[in-house]
């Protein structure tokens, strides 16, 4: 019996319980005016989602066999098409990056921080109303699609001024990363990155405009003026992503075996990478062919490099990981349907070649992965930001059904890509000559339709949480 109770050696013993702790991914959320601020930010976020919806069924239906012939015209689906790619990724995301920085930074300058608010929301609203008060040319862009009218290139201002408020309190107040080498100063490394990164997006949309060639109109003026600054914004995503899979996967009781120090190295590749951005400006003329690959080359190295050891690790993770309590279950649910659809969307990027809906399948899974990861990363701040906890079957099955909808989706697009049905058409523009084409493109619809009910399912279970109030202090 005395054999049982002797004593541990005491650098063994200190040992042990940091090495766990270290792994251990998680922040706290504090309970003080920042938590008031990232629920502003949140009800922004929910309003891009919602309204997103509604455009993302028109669109839909713009491009469903049969179903298209009963809509005025193509140009309904780009009009459709550009209002639902900026509210659900540009808005989406920067409201979601908004409330995570709110928490992370000191509680100061606050009205700074709601004039951020403000801005961005006022904004996203004039974009949303920009198609019914003449919305202009739809100008179908990469990263940042526009309507080349007053109305909605003036809510993208207005949000884009927002969102520099934003990006500078929150690098003024970012947190220092300290000595420690834990979980959860890697998570803050992470959103401190893509702070970061946000501001060089910034620099380069303000570099290009500075300038561009006069001459340039139309889709060849927007494709130059959004290319660098949109590269850029990609890692802000990839790293909240990434931020979102580590947390998750501790909250949803799976113990993520990478070290912190590594992880750490994992986001600083990222962010190192995104300084390419303003060399290719300095060495290259932003329309030359030079300038595009050295931001595609970064992408592709910070963007690519960093994520799969991260990926591998959490793969791993849910492998081994036991069965997940009731309130776990949708934050497992949507960090599986995440790490899923980013796989998809990055696998359909290797067999792309020439311009066919291969690309948009590529970019909805990547795209979509993130949004189920920030999805579920808002499940699980809710209960600590002072609402109820999503929990039970709709909240379990609701990532479930938008993933398998996405899933559905990108394979009706990669399957009519294969017979080179063209991108950003709808309608009669698509000149779907089989039948196997017709039948990829209403799998493609039919799967729309799916990820539509789960997005908008996400925006029920997370109001039946804001209106179950409680009052916990902060938690992780």
């Amino acid at each position: 019996m005395s054999a049982h109770l002797a004593p541990v050696p005491a650098g063994r013993a200190a040992a042990l319980p940091q090495a766990r702790h270290d792994t251990e991914y998680t922040l706290a959320v504090p309970a003080d005016a920042r938590r008031d601020l990232a629920r502003g930010w949140l009800a922004l976020g929910l309003g891009a989602l919602v309204l997103s919806g509604v455009f993302s069924v028109l669109l839909v239906l713009a491009r469903t066999p049969g179903v298209n012939k009963l809509l005025p015209s193509a140009d309904f689906f780009r009009v459709a098409l550009v209002v639902h790619v900026d509210l659900s990724v540009l808005v989406w995301f920067i409201a979601i990056a908004g409330l995570l920085w709110s928490l992370i930074g000191a509680p100061r300058a606050l009205g700074l921080a709601w004039t951020a608010l403000g801005l961005a929301a006022a904004g996203a609203l004039a974009m949303s109303l920009a198609p019914f008060v003449g919305s202009g040319e739809a100008v179908m862009a990469n990263y940042i699609p526009v309507l080349d009218g007053a109305a909605f290139l003036g809510g993208l201002l207005l949000f884009a001024v927002g969102t520099a408020l934003l990006v500078l309190r929150s690098l003024w107040l970012a947190p220092r990363l300290g000595a420690s080498f834990d979980g959860g100063g890697a998570l803050r490394f992470g959103l401190n990155a893509s702070v970061v990164a946000t501001a060089v997006a910034l620099l380069a949309f303000g570099w290009s405009f500075a300038v561009l060639p006069l001459t340039l109109e139309g889709r060849a003026y927007y494709e130059i003026l959004f290319w660098g600054g949109g590269h850029a914004l990609q890692f802000t995503w990839t790293l909240l992503m990434l931020v979102a899979w580590l947390w998750l996967a501790g909250a949803s009781g799976a113990r993520v075996a990478l070290s912190p120090r590594v992880t750490l190295l994992m986001f600083m590749l990222a962010l190192v990478s995104v300084f390419v951005t303003p060399y290719a400006y300095l060495a290259h003329d932003i329309a030359s062919v030079e300038h595009r690959d050295a931001l595609t080359w970064a992408m592709r190295l910070g963007g690519g490099v960093a994520i799969v050891p991260i990926a591998l690790a959490v793969v791993a993770a849910l492998a081994g990981a036991p069965a997940a309590t009731l309130q776990a279950r949708p934050l497992r649910s949507a960090l599986v349907a995440s790490v899923l659809l980013f796989g998809a969307g990055g696998v359909i990027g290797i067999f792309i070649s020439g311009s066919n809906v291969r690309i948009p399948a590529h970019y909805h899974g990547c795209i979509v992965g993130v949004t189920l990861a920030l999805m579920g990363l808002v499940y699980h701040l809710l209960p600590r930001m002072g609402y109820g906890t999503p929990q039970g079957r709709l909240a379990t099955w609701q990532p479930a059904l938008y993933g398998f909808g996405q899933l559905l989706h990108i394979v009706g697009l990669v399957w009519s890509g294969g017979y080179g049905v063209q991108r950003k058409v709808a309608g009669t523009e698509q000149v779907l000559r089989s039948s196997a084409e017709i039948a990829g493109m209403g799998l493609m619809g039919l799967g729309g339709l799916i990820a539509i009910v789960g997005g908008l399912l996400f925006v029920v279970v997370v109001i039946g949480a804001l209106r179950r109030r409680t009052d916990p202090g902060s938690g992780s």
